[in-house]
């Protein structure tokens, strides 16, 4: 039996948006670029890439994790509901595309600079940096995107088994944590590629 509160078993206000599979034109365009960019082995382009997509997407996460999430819990459920409703469907898109232009962007650009071929213990520097991305680009995309799509279904719902999202909820609270905390450490590790290995 669904647990779920007479407030929640109400319809979905005119103004909620769906998902706008219209979007995936923009991923395709951002994907387009990233290729265009690894064929023309442009340093700077490939730098502009990398740089720009982690800086949004490390400032996208933490945004997320330690200013919307706290506010969130503490919002009534309803209202939640309304803020879950919205804000997803504008993340669907944009957090894993900047997820894996970082990465890939990220890789060709060590390559060229010649970080791939840096002896012990100046490696270990670009291995915490792979660890760190591969970790973060598989949790959102293995664990963050899944939970967000069922939890965004189930809040569709006229009447939102309450119970469920909870459980959803916790396994998505530990995940945002270590994404946070990998966050601040990725940018400590590109401190250091910036200052010299």
């Amino acid at each position: 039996m669904s647990s779920t509160s007479p407030a929640s078993a109400t319809a979905l206000p005119m103004d909620v948006p769906g998902i706008d599979l219209r979007n995936l034109f923009w991923v395709a365009l951002a994907f387009f670029v990233l290729v265009a960019a690894i064929a023309a082995d442009d340093r700077w382009v490939l730098n502009f890439l990398h740089v720009m997509c982690g800086v949004m997407w490390t400032g996208i996460d933490l945004f997320m994790g330690f200013v919307i999430g706290p506010i969130m819990r503490r919002l009534p459920p309803e209202a939640r509901r309304a803020m879950i409703l919205r804000l997803m469907p504008k993340t669907l898109f944009l957090l894993p595309t900047l997820a894996i232009l970082t990465g890939t962007a990220g890789w060709f650009h060590a390559r060229q600079l010649g970080f791939l071929a840096l002896p012990w213990p100046q490696y270990g520097w670009v291995l915490a940096a792979l660890v760190i991305v591969a970790v973060l680009t598989v949790q959102g995309l293995g664990v963050l995107l899944p939970t967000n799509l069922l939890v965004y279904w189930e809040m569709r719902r006229p009447a939102p088994d309450l119970a469920r999202i909870g459980r959803l909820m916790r396994r998505y609270v530990y995940a945002v944590a270590l994404q946070g905390l990998l966050q601040v450490a990725i940018i400590v590790v590109m401190a250091k590629f910036v200052t010299g290995l």
